[in-house]
């Protein structure tokens, strides 16, 4: 079976920023799971650390399922609503239904419930959110090669997506730094202001709710702008228009099966994996690194996060250019030595303080900005014109992310020195050590894949 290769496809900047929005109700609620997750159940909840650990393999390991399986369906899924679009809808009220389930005390527990039924409790809800988050993910990746063509304009549409990441991740710290400046105001009790417990609790459920809210506002607005191309049913594919100024090409058409047998599909699998790495496990444990290593005020959780993501909407912003002038892969390796920047700075300064802290968190933000749209550009290029099993190859990458932040996230949980929430001397450096080897030698490991690929760039078979 052949197909023939679609004209060019491109985007007004309106319609790009009306696409860019889809994502921002999953990314809202992602900032909140990796960064406040972990230290909202060892602090505020006093889970013992192998219990939290546990809750967060259980929605890695749920996303990581649902993700392949969601593309799968979504590339064979047909619709008068889109194929897309639908997927996305679906992820959608999911999301809304289950998280503020996550950020708030179990309803039918008390003092004496032991913590391994607060996790049966909580399981349901954080696969109901994984599930929907998977939805959602795959459903808004897989339309970038259905909107576009041109490399440079997946590129740009992949910056203007993930700039928004910035911008909800920027929204979920100042919102967080907000309520902790308007609770140190109403408090006569420093302890209350400086150190994270009970009574935090309304904090991180309003916290959940506002960004629920503004999370659903961008969601419409993206499903009522978005414009996705309805397939006939069977079709398997947009409608195809073949250009004017040049003859169809016929392409072999790849279904899900033939990409396990394409080199290039693992190698940005890889890459992809040790990206995500980066991204998620740093942005998991900055907030322990910085109240339990370095002592900082628990304010200091909003507002170095905030000045990550600020650096790297700031980097964003020279994507596109970078990415033409000197290439994705080239770009890629600079993000990379960014990172492996921080991770070097961390090791070496034992008693940073909170103004070298901000250096480093310019050096982790703009690196991890950069590594990760490149990463998702490499995946626009490895799918070029295949669009009828985007989704599949997206959840693919996806999935290795998933588990292997899951499964990070549990090892690191059973070796912490200290097992209930409170921190002993031993695990002051122990999340340095964290953020050193998540960073510096994940980094290590992405520039060797990054390597093979430029010996052998990305492509796939012909026939």
């Amino acid at each position: 079976m052949e197909q023939f290769v679609p004209a060019d496809r491109s985007l007004s900047v309106c319609r790009r920023l009306c696409y860019a929005v889809g994502h921002f109700l999953n990314d809202l609620c992602a900032s909140m799971w990796f960064t406040y997750l972990l230290v909202y159940l060892h602090s505020v909840l006093g889970f013992q650390s192998r219990y939290a650990g546990v809750m967060l393999l259980i929605g890695q390991i749920a996303d990581g399922v649902c993700t392949p399986l969601v593309g799968y369906e979504s590339d064979r899924t047909p619709c008068f609503y889109g194929r897309r679009k639908t997927w996305h809808l679906l992820g959608t009220v999911c999301v809304v239904v289950s998280f503020p389930f996550i950020f708030n005390p179990c309803l039918a527990c008390n003092n004496n419930t032991p913590q391994w039924a607060q996790v049966v409790y909580f399981s349901p809800f954080i696969i109901i959110f994984q599930l929907g988050w998977a939805a959602t993910q795959i459903s808004h990746l897989s339309l970038i090669p259905e909107l576009v063509s041109s490399e440079s304009d997946k590129v740009e549409l992949t910056a203007y997506r993930y700039a928004f990441t910035v911008v909800a991740n920027i929204t979920v710290y100042a919102v967080a730094w907000l309520l902790f400046h308007f609770q140190a105001q109403h408090t006569v009790n420093p302890s209350i202001t400086d150190n994270l417990g009970p009574v935090d609790i309304p904090l991180f459920r309003t916290l959940a709710l506002i960004m629920l809210g503004t999370g659903a506002l961008f969601s419409f607005i993206f499903h009522v702008c978005t414009k996705e191309e309805v397939a006939a049913p069977g079709s398997g594919n947009q409608p195809i228009t073949p250009s004017s100024s040049q003859e169809a090409v016929p392409q072999p058409v790849f279904q899900w099966r033939h990409w396990l047998k394409e080199a290039s599909f693992y190698q940005v699998a890889f890459l992809y994996m040790c990206t995500r790495l980066i991204v998620n496990l740093s942005q998991t444990y900055i907030s322990v690194y910085l109240t339990n290593s370095l002592m900082l005020p628990k304010n200091f959780i909003a507002i170095i996060p905030l000045v990550m993501y600020v650096s790297g909407f700031v980097c964003s912003l020279a994507m596109k250019p970078a990415s033409k002038l000197i290439g994705i892969s080239t770009t890629y390796l600079i993000g990379l030595l960014l990172v492996i920047g921080f991770a070097t700075w961390v090791f070496v300064d034992k008693s940073m303080g909170a103004e070298s802290i901000y250096g480093a968190a310019v050096l982790l933000g703009a690196g991890s900005a950069t590594i990760l749209v490149m990463s998702l550009s490499m995946t626009a290029t490895l799918i070029g014109e295949q669009t009828q099993s985007g989704a599949f190859v997206y959840g693919s990458m996806s999935l290795t992310d998933k588990v292997a932040n899951g499964v990070g996230v549990l090892l690191i949980q059973s070796i912490r020195p200290c097992s209930t929430e409170a921190c002993c001397p031993d695990c002051v450096w122990f999340y340095r050590d964290v953020m050193v080897t998540v960073t510096g030698a994940v980094a290590v490991a992405a520039a060797l894949c990054l390597f093979t690929l430029l010996i052998r760039p990305i492509r796939i078979r012909k026939s």
